[in-house]
């Protein structure tokens, strides 16, 4: 890509052989970096704040500090790092906590090397990035009696936002699109994540499309 802006990436993974197989399959990727690689979260931490990546790889369990727990690292010290965590769990209860820690994409490591590739780009560019499976467990749940209860009174324009977001459009294309200001996009956001009561975008038009707001079809992709 001669002298192309690379994707500056930090891989974190407590099994070696997990992070080398993961960074043999990247670095193939002309457009990839791995900066750092970390195998426990507290190291995590300190490589993201001296190396400042474009995309964080985080696995979920890892010793002194969870995948889960960096995630929530990062936005409080809203570093602009897109959150992918890659895991071999896929329990309710963990994705629901990396939802609302504020990742932007969630993997599980038997996808395909293409698959996860997309997903870096994806959240690079400011989308979200969902395995097939993921979005049907999610769905199930937000829709299941015991789901969380959510009453929504979502504005035309609040609405428009989230449609877009949900077709895979960056905040930079849903200001161009409605013409508005990039700041107007996530002041609607920071609404739409209060009356839906998310804490990304993910959980965000997920919950809408559980609620009948949003046509499955349109958000019926691993990417928005």
């Amino acid at each position: 890509m001669g002298n192309a802006k690379k994707i500056r990436i930090l891989l974190a993974d407590d099994h070696a052989i997990v992070r080398a197989g993961i960074r043999q399959f990247l670095e193939m990727e002309d457009d990839f970096e791995i900066v750092a690689e970390a195998e426990e979260g507290e190291q995590t931490k300190d490589l993201l704040e001296q190396h400042k990546p474009d995309v964080a790889i985080l696995d979920i369990q890892m010793p002194k500090a969870s995948g889960i727990e960096v995630t929530r690292h990062i936005r409080v010290n809203r570093w602009p790092i897109g959150i992918l965590v890659l895991t071999a769990y896929d329990d309710d209860p963990y994705i629901s906590a990396v939802l609302k820690a504020g990742a932007n994409g969630y993997v599980l490591k038997t996808a395909d090397p293409k698959e996860i590739s997309q997903a870096v780009r994806d959240v690079y560019s400011g989308r979200s990035f969902m395995d097939k499976t993921i979005i049907a467990k999610v769905m199930s749940y937000l829709s299941s009696p015991s789901g969380p209860s959510i009453t929504s009174n979502l504005s035309d324009r609040e609405m428009e936002v989230l449609t877009l977001a949900a077709k895979g459009k960056t905040n930079r294309a849903i200001a161009h699109e409605l013409n508005i200001s990039d700041r107007t996009v996530q002041g609607h956001f920071a609404k739409i994540f209060e009356k839906l009561q998310a804490d990304s975008r993910t959980e965000a038009v997920m919950k809408a499309v559980s609620m009948g707001l949003i046509p499955a079809d349109i958000a019926n992709t691993d990417e928005f």
